[in-house]
């Protein structure tokens, strides 16, 4: 027999309803989802009906969900500007809790919530699902295996989200019984953690560009960079940077003894292009992400590299491999790796401290492209 571990989520917008509610449901073995809360009474309503096998207890207070005896894990999925506050509230009642990312988008936020987990018997396990992708596993071994980088390159450009939104399966809905006194916190929220960031710890001015372009980041960016980091490290320095929040935006990344372009944003066409390459002199590593919206669309790694020609011929050949060890979605394994973190003791590679990282690449990118808009 194993623990079935009781989760209480928090925001019940799109990430609960397409993936993170019917994982749980998926993952009845290990997982069961005991309470919900939201400031919408419809988004209850309707996620309520959705969880199996019975109705959870609803409420619009965080805390009370954090102190229920009910619950054994925090799921923390609303708007961005609250992920530290719930955070910090599941940790007070000494519940382990479960961030999206990006968990804070300014140091003073991070640094709260590492600290508050020090003191507490709750750990912080944050939601970069990309990073425990198999496919992204194996990468990054192949990776570890070249004796130097020559180059690499991080993408990803998509198409609307809603596009594959629509054909999930899932059918999320929208809320139309927002407060709002409710939207007027969260817009004054948003913007007070902005100016905290560009203005007081980044030197940035703080300009609707500037502020959308920190948004774009610690939402598809954080994504990449996150991913980058485990696979070739932390850059030493932005050595340019184009933004045009919020279509395309290109980097250049200095590491040490090899540079990296990093380039995102949205467009019009329903593609999901997301790619993160690395270069050696005699190997090529990609691993390539499909949208995580629609399960079960496969995430690859293909090696692509010299080995021996014909005998006689010397070392001209070539060799490509491309793997895909499982159909499990990165939000399924991510979930499954938060499970043997509670169960084992294990500390996740994916703490608070670890995202930290981000805002410093977050500083270096707006930093450098902050007269450089498109």
């Amino acid at each position: 027999m194993t623990a079935v571990l009781r989760v209480g989520i928090i925001g019940c917008g799109e990430i609960s309803q397409v993936a993170h509610i019917p994982n749980i449901n998926f993952l009845s073995d290990k997982f069961r989802t005991t309470y919900l809360c939201d400031v919408s009474g419809q988004a209850l309503t309707r996620c309520a009906a959705k969880v199996a096998p019975a109705p959870p207890k609803t409420t619009i207070d965080a805390e009370e969900l954090c102190a229920s005896d009910h619950v054994d894990v925090v799921l923390i999925a609303n708007a961005n500007a609250y992920h530290v506050p719930h955070a910090i509230l599941a940790l007070k009642h000494g519940k382990h809790c479960f961030v999206e990312k990006p968990v804070a988008l300014c140091y003073r936020d991070i640094d709260r919530l590492i600290e508050a987990e020090k003191t507490s018997t709750g750990m912080v396990f944050v939601g970069y699902m990309r990073r425990y992708a198999t496919a992204f596993l194996e990468a990054c071994k192949e990776v570890g295996d070249m004796p130097r980088i020559s180059y690499a390159r991080v993408r990803d450009i998509v198409g609307p989200n809603s596009v594959f939104v629509e054909q999930s399966g899932t059918f999320p809905k929208k809320w139309t019984d927002i407060k709002e006194g409710d939207a007027s916190e969260l817009t004054q929220r948003d913007a007070e953690i902005a100016s905290q960031a560009l203005d007081r710890e980044f030197g940035v001015e703080l300009t609707p560009q500037s502020q959308a372009m920190l948004g774009l980041l610690g939402s598809l960016g954080s994504h990449d960079l996150s991913a980058m980091r485990e696979i070739i490290g932390k850059p030493k320095a932005v050595l340019g940077a184009s933004l045009d929040p919020p279509n395309m935006w290109t980097i250049l990344f200095q590491f040490d003894g090899f540079a990296v372009t990093y380039e995102s944003g949205i467009n019009d066409v329903p593609v999901f292009d997301a790619h993160i390459e690395v270069y050696s002199p005699t190997k090529i590593v990609r691993v390539d992400y499909d949208t995580p919206y629609v399960k079960g669309l496969p995430i690859t790694m293909t090696a692509r590299e010299k080995v021996d020609g014909r005998p006689g011929a010397g070392s001209n050949g070539y060799q490509e491999r491309v793997v895909r060890r499982t159909y499990e979605d990165a939000y399924t394994l991510e979930m499954l790796e938060l499970y043997d973190c509670i169960t084992k003791g294990a500390t996740p590679k994916t703490t608070a401290y670890d995202a930290k990282n981000d805002i410093d690449i977050f500083r270096m990118i707006l930093q450098a492209g902050e007269h450089n808009y498109a």
